[in-house]
């Protein structure tokens, strides 16, 4: 890993969640069942740990019962000059369906594309590129 890699934890749905950002950024993803790690804190279909690898790296469970879980405050994630412009604005596009545009992306006076996105699971992105 290069850097910081956001693990999410999800109210039961990190398998929608994980599967949604694949769809959206490419990438390998690999998902482990709490059945697979004898884990007995919570469903055993649960979501024990799973990685998105690609483009985007993230990695996400579904929190055990009582553990806390996903709610972002002050945070987004940033996505600036990660790809290609017509990839970024998919991957903006995508993002924004079922979530809401915080802030469109479009030109900006210093000649630079951005915009912020919050995805239907809460996640804040800004997403943009230059030229």
């Amino acid at each position: 890993m290069s850097g910081p890699v956001p693990y999410l934890h999800f109210a039961g749905d990190a398998r929608e969640a994980l599967t949604f950002y694949r769809d959206v950024f490419g990438g390998e993803l690999q998902l482990h069942t709490y059945a697979d790690f004898s884990r007995d804190d919570g469903p055993a279909e649960a979501i024990a740990h799973g990685e998105l690898a690609g483009a985007v790296t993230l990695c996400a469970a579904d929190a055990a019962p009582g553990e806390t879980t996903l709610a972002l405050s002050g945070v987004e994630f940033s996505l600036l000059g990660t790809a290609p412009a017509d990839e970024l604005s998919r991957w903006f596009e995508s993002l924004s369906a079922g979530g809401s545009v915080i802030d469109p992306l479009q030109r900006r006076p210093w000649g630079d594309h951005d915009g912020v996105v919050r995805d239907r699971f809460g996640v804040r992105w800004l997403i943009g590129y230059q030229g």
